[in-house]
Parts: C-alpha cells; structure tokens; sequence
C-alpha cells in the first residue's frame, strides 16, 4: 500500500483557488480575447488592464491549471477553452460561470450558516424572493437566462440524439428559458413543433434567441406559471432543471400537472443532476442539492429512483433513467396509451400496465 497523503485534503480546501481564479478570467474576457490569436504578456497585460504586479501570475496559473496554453512567450486557449468560452461562440457556456461568479461565489461563503438554520443564502435571506427580483429586472434576467442556456446546452444536444422523436409531432420546454432546449431539438428534428412555456417577462428575449436561430415558424412562446396554470398540451413535455427548485410537494404537484396536460402515450423528460442511487459519485449532483439550499426554501437533488416513484405516483408507466452528459441525466416517463391510467405505484401500477401498452413497452 502506498503512504497516505492529505493531497486530495489540501487540493479540496483550497479549490476554491482555482475556481475564483478561472471566473475572474471568464469575467476579464480572456478566452474572448484570445480567441483571435496568441498574444504575449504586455499585449494581454494593456489590453485585459491587468495590473503589472499580477499578470504573469495571473496568465501562468491559467496555463497550470491547463485553461491556456503557453510556446515562446505567447499565450493562447486551450481548446475546451476555445470552444465554450469564447463569447463570440454559439457553443459559450460562460453564462452560468458569470452568475456563479457575481452570486454563488459569495452566498456559498455562508454555506455553514444554511446547514445550521435550513434557510436559503442568497437575496432571500434579506427578504427579496430570488426569482422574483430577477425576473423583474431586464438586465439581470438576460443574463440569468444565458446561464441557463449555457448549463443546458450539452443535456439538450444528447436529449435531441438520445430519446425517439420520431413518434411525436409537439414538444414543450416547461420553464424555457432563453429557448435553447426547444432551439436544438428543433433544429434536430425538423418534424416537429415545438413550444417554450416561461413567465411573460422571458417572451421577449426567448422569441429573439428563437429567431436569431431561424426557427420562429416552429417554435412559439407560451406566457404562464406553471403554479397557477395548467401545463401546456404536448405530445412530450420536457423539464429541465426545474424539479429541483421546490419541496417534495411542489415536485408531486409539477408531475401530476404533466401527465394531466400529455395526451395517451405521451412522454415526460425531466432533466437534473441527477444524484446516483447509491449517492456516492455524483459529487456534481449533491453539490447542485446544496446549491439549492443556499438558493432555494424548500429544493433540493435527488436520485433517479427518487424521481421515477414520483413518477409512478403521478400515473407515469414505463419509467427510466439515462445519463446525457457530465452529471446531468434524464428521467423519462410515459402517459399509458389507452385511457386508464394508473394511478399509484404497486399493484395498480402493475394492473395498468397490463391493460394499457406504453410507447417504450415493446
């Protein structure tokens, strides 16, 4: 056996290192930057305004960390960095490190705090409602949106490669955001119509992201809250990264509302990180769960098996889970094809399943 060592000790202590050092590149533009082409220490220094005592520090952690690259004094990005950092790139994922960077960085300071009292970190704790503050502000919900168009990209391309489309014409993206989720499975699937369902406030910028992509003449916004409206009809219903905003009840009642709003033989993709069943190697999904208590009063994670009972409970048959990419997976379900309908898990579960054949059953 080899000797014990407190490096994994000491390299999650002070991660925090790193981390804040990559945000604040993604908050200078570096990537941007550098996305034209190599350049050396005193043309980054005037053009990033970096302070002389700093930048080459600054620059070599990058390239320690493995974010730039560095040959005969000239900087350039590494290329995960080239393609997901560039701001000029469709494929950006920048959003959600900017928001991590102007907000979770410092909520998740009082993390301790949140694990004594159960009570969220961020702007409710001085009693402004998270979502309500950002979506009353333009600005602030542009730039929420784009974060939530950059965690959502990759699990929406595989969801778009993964599920069978083909037996469906509609979709809708419950809680669409920006619309990247409806954008790629459109875009994939020609076939099909597709609907993104957000508060009023998110139309305008959803309809311009949808346009900018040519898409308008099959994907169109619906105003609502999906507290205080039924769901929009769909052959599929996707929801991502929404589950885990709200309690063990509000989660019950978004499922119920889902099989009420799909027709017989329709799907429900939910999307989260998922948490492993035996919640020991998602360490990215039991974060996220920890995230949502500093965020959130009542959210939180959970497993797939968590979801697919719920979704048994609901009525759904059928039930799976498959991984897409990172830590995100997706947990599937199906409306029976016929009009009975289980209506909980166990033994009527069974007997409905018998009675009615679902899509994914042969």
């Amino acid at each position: 056996m080899g000797a014990t060592t407190p490096d994994n000790i000491m390299q999650l202590g002070m991660g925090f290192w790193a981390s804040k050092a990559m945000l604040s590149a993604v908050e200078l533009g570096v990537f941007t930057e550098l996305a034209a082409g190599s350049a050396d220490l005193p043309e980054l220094q005037a053009r990033l305004k970096l302070h002389p005592r700093s930048a080459r520090d600054f620059l070599d952690t990058l390239v320690a960390l493995k974010l730039l690259e560095r040959e005969d004094g000239r900087y350039r990005n590494a290329t995960d960095t080239n393609l997901f950092l560039d701001k000029a790139k469709p494929s950006y994922i920048g959003g959600i490190l900017e928001m991590a960077n102007a907000r979770l960085y410092g909520f998740w300071g009082s993390l301790t705090e949140a694990l004594h009292t159960g009570e969220p970190q961020n702007e409710a704790k001085h009693s402004e409602d998270f979502f309500a503050a950002i979506y009353a502000e333009p600005a602030r919900l542009r730039g929420f949106l784009e974060a939530m168009s950059g965690i959502s990209a990759g699990a929406a391309q595989a969801i778009a490669a993964k599920f069978d489309w083909s037996k469906y014409t509609s979709f809708a993206d419950v809680g669409a955001a920006q619309g990247m989720v409806p954008v790629v499975i459109a875009r994939a699937h020609p076939h099909l119509q597709g609907l993104g369902f957000d508060l009023p406030a998110v139309q305008p910028i959803f309809d311009e992201f949808v346009g900018r992509h040519g898409l308008s003449d099959r994907i169109r916004f619906q105003s609502g809250s999906f507290f205080e409206s039924p769901m929009p009809n769909a052959d599929v219903i996707v929801m991502g990264h929404i589950l885990h905003d709200w309690d063990l009840a509000e989660k019950r009642m978004l499922l119920e509302k889902a099989f009420a709003a799909l027709p017989n033989g329709g799907a429900l993709i939910v999307y989260d990180a998922v948490i492993d069943d035996e919640r020991r190697s998602n360490a990215f999904g039991l974060l996220m769960s920890l995230n949502m208590l500093i965020e959130t009063r009542g959210g939180f994670d959970y497993t797939g098996a968590d979801c697919q009972a719920w979704m048994r409970d609901a009525g759904f048959v059928s039930t799976r889970v498959e991984p897409l990419l990172g830590p995100d997976s997706m947990v599937i379900g199906f409306r029976p094809e016929c009009a009975e309908t289980a209506s909980s898990a166990g033994v009527e579960q069974d007997r409905s399943m018998a009675r009615c054949r679902s899509p994914c059953s042969d």
